[in-house]
């Protein structure tokens, strides 16, 4: 097993080591330890290819060594991926700014800058409880609905906030207990192909 679910690439470096073609396909290859001679061999290229490249990841702090091996008078390392998945921050690219300084909540760039904190935000900790050896205790909500004319959405999140408040009055205590972030979003849901899948 990876030593973490998830990591969260908030520098620029690891992602742009990451972004061929061949070394996103050893890093999904490497989700079980294996050395470059091993990785060579499933691929059909030369191991020092592979371990070109294999040492490239490394480097950006994207493998971890399991094991060194004796073979034929040398040693053979054999790495795997320090996280079964890796989440881009959207921040490594920019964050969005004007609207956003206003929270307008209805505005798609406020969106998706809470969309990026909640990802920075639950990826870290979920990194640290695996650490741990914990669990992350989230939840998520998620449903469909239809609005006919564009004032229904602004009535319909009136709605869910007041609910949100007043169930979040209900349960919330003054002092103790672990603060809970709670995001509501919604956004347009995207078109389906004839075959019932997102384009």
């Amino acid at each position: 097993m990876p030593a973490t679910a998830l990591r969260l690439l908030a520098d620029p470096e690891p992602l742009r080591a990451a972004l061929t073609p061949l070394r996103r396909q050893l890093l999904g290859l490497l989700k079980e330890p294996a050395s470059a001679t091993e990785l060579a061999a499933q691929l059909g290229l030369s191991r020092q290819k592979v371990n070109y490249h294999v040492r490239v990841l490394e480097d950006a702090g994207l493998l971890e060594l399991v094991e060194e091996r004796q073979r034929r008078g040398c040693v053979e390392r054999v790495l795997r991926a320090n996280a079964a998945a890796y989440i881009v921050d959207p921040g490594v690219i920019g964050r969005p700014e004007g609207r956003v300084a206003a929270r307008d909540r209805f505005a798609a760039e406020h969106l998706v800058a809470v969309a990026g904190q909640t990802l920075r935000d639950v990826s870290r900790m979920q990194a640290a409880a695996d650490v741990q050896g914990s669990r992350l205790l989230t939840f998520t909500i998620e449903t469909e609905v239809r609005f006919v004319q564009p004032s229904d959405v602004h009535r319909f999140t009136d709605a869910l906030a007041k609910a949100v408040s007043d169930t979040a009055a209900e349960f919330a205590h003054p002092r103790r207990g672990r603060r809970y972030r709670i995001v509501v979003g919604g956004h347009p849901a995207p078109e389906t192909s004839s075959k019932g899948s997102a384009p």
